[in-house]
């Protein structure tokens, strides 16, 4: 699907016989149909953004949409999402804008989560201004706490050289 809607944002269309190809295109028209006729201009697709010495992602797609500068991400689904099983996924966008805004110096406004099953359900999942603000405190919440997490393992894991090299020659090495 994600194949299919990467090569339309680039105006060079894509098919795909296979199986597989033939459930996702539809899925990718409808998001085409439902979630991208609102976009006036892409900014690009399969974005790489970083932000300087934290982390790294590639976005679905930079986006105006309605108005705002957005970051797109598309996801398919065997189901239908409730708006509660999707926090994950609003700490990725919000980690992208703010990873955008630092590199390019924009101002993104605004999220989507853009889903589709393969009966053809669309859901949109939007977001913007201060609800964004929240998601990206969270982001940094979960960022902390993986650092935390990693400063601790470093922790654990020193060994002491001259102890190590003691505990060898005991065991006749």
């Amino acid at each position: 699907m994600h194949k299919f809607l990467e090569k339309h944002i680039q105006g060079t269309g894509y098919d795909d016989l296979t199986e597989i190809g033939c459930q996702a295109k539809p899925m990718a028209e409808k998001i085409m149909e439902m979630g991208l006729a609102p976009v006036e201009e892409y900014y690009g697709s399969e974005v790489m953004l970083h932000y300087p010495g934290l982390y790294a992602g590639s976005t679905d797609l930079v986006c105006m949409h309605n108005g705002l500068e957005t970051i797109v991400d598309f996801k398919q689904s065997n189901r239908p999402k409730r708006e509660e099983w999707v926090s994950d996924y609003y700490m990725q966008i919000a980690a992208y804008c703010m990873a955008h805004d630092e590199v390019y110096g924009s101002k993104i406004r605004q999220g989507i989560i853009m889903i589709c099953t393969p009966d053809l359900y669309y859901q949109e999942f939007k977001f913007q201004d201060a609800m964004l603000k929240l998601w990206k405190h969270r982001w940094l919440g979960r960022l902390d706490m993986y650092h935390e997490l990693e400063r601790d393992e470093k922790e654990r894991a020193k060994i002491d050289p001259k102890a190590l090299l003691e505990e060898f020659e005991r065991d006749g090495h």
